[in-house]
C-alpha cells in the first residue's frame, strides 16, 4: 500500500480497473496488486498509521520501526521457534512455495510511482502491511490458491481500510460466480470479509512476538475462527474462475 509523504494519493480507477484485469488473467502476476494499491491508496496508509499510534502495542511497534522483511527473511531465526508456533507455519509455507520476504518487496517495487521505500512512518507502515501479508495466510487459515489470496485479500480490506483490497476480493468473486463451480467459492469471499470485520486488529501486532507463540493460542486471541466455507471448497476448484473465457 505506497503512500505519499504527504500522507494522500491520488485515487486512479481507470488504472486500478487495468490492473485487475491483468491480474486476473495471471495470479502470479504479483506486481498488479502492488499497481491497483498504489492507483487506490488514497490516505488509509496514513489512517493506519495514526491508528497505531493509538494502541499501546501499535505504539511501540511504531517507536521500533522494526522492518519486518529483514526480521522474516531470516531462516535461521524461524527455524528455532518453536513447532507449533505461528512462525513454524510461516517457514512451511514460504518454504513449500519458494516465496520470501524480499521476493515480495521486490515485486512492490515494480510499480513505477512507488514510494514504498520512502524514509517516511507512513511508507513504513506500508511496507509493513506487505510484509505480513503470509503472515496472514497462516493466521487466517488461507491457502495460496486463486481462492484463498482472494480471501486474505477480502480479510485484509476492514483491517486496512483499503480500497484496492476491496477491489481485488469483488473482482475474483465475480469471476468465481461466472465459473459456477458449484461451491461456495464467492460466500467464502464474503465470509473472510466478515472475519476481517470481527477479528482483532492485526497491523499493530508484535510480529515478532507472534511468530514464537503457538498458532492456536494466536488464533484464538485474535477471534479468528476456523475459514468455514473455504474449506468446504475441494482442492482443484480453487482456482476454477481461470478456466472462465
Amino acid at each position: 500500500m505506497p503512500v505519499s509523504r504527504a500522507g494522500r494519493r491520488r485515487i486512479q480507477p481507470v488504472r486500478a480497473i487495468r490492473a485487475l484485469r491483468r491480474l486476473l488473467a495471471d495470479k502470479e502476476d504479483t506486481a498488479q496488486v502492488f499497481e491497483i494499491m498504489n492507483a487506490l491508496a488514497g490516505d488509509s496508509a496514513r489512517r493506519g498509521y495514526l491508528k497505531m499510534l493509538r494502541t499501546p502495542e501499535g505504539g511501540d511497534q511504531a517507536f521500533r520501526m522494526t522492518e519486518l522483511a529483514d526480521r522474516l527473511q531470516d531462516k535461521t531465526w524461524l527455524r528455532a521457534l518453536p513447532a507449533d508456533s505461528v512462525g513454524a507455519a510461516y517457514l512451511a509455507l514460504i518454504e513449500e512455495r519458494d516465496f520470501s520476504a524480499y521476493g515480495l518487496a521486490e515485486e512492490s517495487r515494480k510499480v513505477a510511482d512507488t514510494e514504498i521505500d520512502a524514509a517516511h512512518p507512513y511508507a513504513w507502515y506500508a511496507r509493513r502491511l506487505r510484509d505480513v501479508h503470509d503472515i496472514w495466510h497462516v493466521l487466517t487459515g488461507y491457502q495460496t490458491d486463486a481462492l484463498g489470496e482472494a480471501c486474505v485479500v477480502a480479510f485484509s480490506y476492514p483491517q486496512t481500510r483499503s480500497t484496492g483490497f476491496g477491489l481485488i476480493a469483488a473482482g475474483v468473486a465475480l469471476e468465481f460466480m461466472r465459473a459456477r463451480t458449484g461451491h461456495p467459492c464467492a460466500r467464502a469471499i464474503l465470509q473472510a470479509w466478515q472475519r476481517g470485520r470481527r477479528a482483532a486488529w492485526l497491523p499493530g501486532l508484535d510480529y515478532e512476538a507472534l511468530l514464537a507463540e503457538p498458532l492456536d493460542k494466536a488464533r484464538a486471541r485474535l477471534g479468528l475462527s476456523g475459514p468455514t466455507l473455504y474449506d468446504q471448497v475441494p482442492v482443484d476448484a480453487r482456482n476454477a474462475y481461470r478456466d472462465v473465457a
